[in-house]
């Protein structure tokens, strides 16, 4: 097994979002899924460089009743079937539920088989991606920065703009001139 990961959010790394009054919303169905352009050559470069692709998602939806689990189900199940991921860690608490795996907590991350937290890294597109990687005492934390209307409660090591660019920044880590 690989000791190490790039645990990557779903929405908004892997697949675009719906953005209404600067927030970001999941897709509503896996028909509705749109993967990035970069993300496929991405993973297969972070995949060849030795390390394990989680995906660690919030879908925070279903337990309010606005989503179906089976429906985030097969989302995910879609994006696994034509991305490289290793494995894909759903938290489908809401806040108000008070778990240890919904991002901001570290759950997801802790839970995953991963052996070196310390060497791994985390891609997100929200404060609650960083905060849950910085938490789990990752290596590094990875901001794509779409510009939602939201406060960033922690600051990442990096922002970029695509997981093409995150991909680059973590290599150039890796060789250890990233900064």
């Amino acid at each position: 097994m690989t000791a190490r990961a790039v645990f990557l959010d779903r929405d908004g790394v892997l697949n675009r979002t719906e953005v209404r009054d600067g927030k970001p919303y999941p897709p509503a169905s896996a028909n509705a899924v749109e993967v990035f352009p970069d993300v496929a050559g991405a993973l297969v470069r972070l995949k060849a460089a030795g390390y394990r692709l989680v995906v660690v998602t919030n879908q925070p939806d279903v337990a309010r009743g606005d989503q179906r689990r089976e429906v985030v189900d097969a989302i995910n199940t879609a994006l696994a079937a034509q991305l490289p991921l290793d494995e894909v860690r759903v938290c489908y608490h809401d806040d108000a539920d008070r778990c240890g795996c919904r991002k901001p907590n570290p759950g997801l991350l802790l839970q995953a088989p991963v052996p070196d937290l310390a060497q791994s890294v985390i891609v997100g597109d929200r404060w609650r991606d960083i905060q849950a990687g910085r938490r789990a005492g990752l290596r590094a934390t990875v901001l794509i920065d779409h510009g939602y209307d939201e406060s960033m409660v922690v600051e990442p090591d990096v922002r970029v703009r695509s997981l093409g660019e995150a991909a680059d920044w973590i290599l150039r880590l890796d060789s250890g001139s990233s900064r």
